[in-house]
């Protein structure tokens, strides 16, 4: 049997004193919520570790993920980030003032603005993803290869209903 950690306890401890209650949910959410937590903690330490804010890392790393020449509009911006466009603009300002990107008029619509990744801000986004990527492999290790992927087919499936 598998050992015992907090989410059993607390679990046994309702299912004691609620009989008539079904606490199965609470098994697994209460596991995801409290891996959450740790994760939370690796990407902050990931992101300070390049001095970045996790507003900043999301910005960057919509670019990169672009492919050079590491550029995107506001609007991709914002449809990427999930954030209003004042946000936006004031994220894209902020950046712009610690020479992680820049911007740029879209030469194929000369009213229109591309926000385009520096090679300062490409090294600082490449550094926090390489970073991250090993916290959060540290937090997977007790898994093997197939229940990672056993897991994220899960996880997928269940997340497909909110995205």
């Amino acid at each position: 049997m598998p050992a015992s950690d907090e989410v059993d306890r607390i679990v046994d401890d309702w299912s004691r004193e609620r009989p008539d209650v079904d606490f199965s949910p609470m098994q697994v959410l209460s596991r995801v919520a409290r891996l959450a937590k740790h994760l939370d903690r690796a990407r902050r330490t990931a992101f300070e570790a390049s001095d970045l804010e996790p507003w900043e890392f999301d910005v960057l790393a919509a670019l990169r993920r672009a492919g050079a020449p590491y550029q995107l509009s506001p609007k991709a911006l914002l449809q990427q980030t999930l954030v209003s466009s004042g946000t936006m603009t004031n994220r894209i300002d902020r950046l712009v003032e610690r020479r992680l990107v820049e911007r740029h008029t879209d030469p194929h619509d000369g009213r229109g603005v591309l926000v385009v990744m520096t090679p300062r801000g490409r090294r600082a986004v490449d550094d926090a993803i390489s970073e991250l990527l090993t916290d959060e492999a540290r937090l997977l290790q007790t898994l093997s290869h197939a229940d990672q992927e056993r897991l994220s087919a899960l996880l997928r499936k269940l997340s497909l209903d909110y995205d």
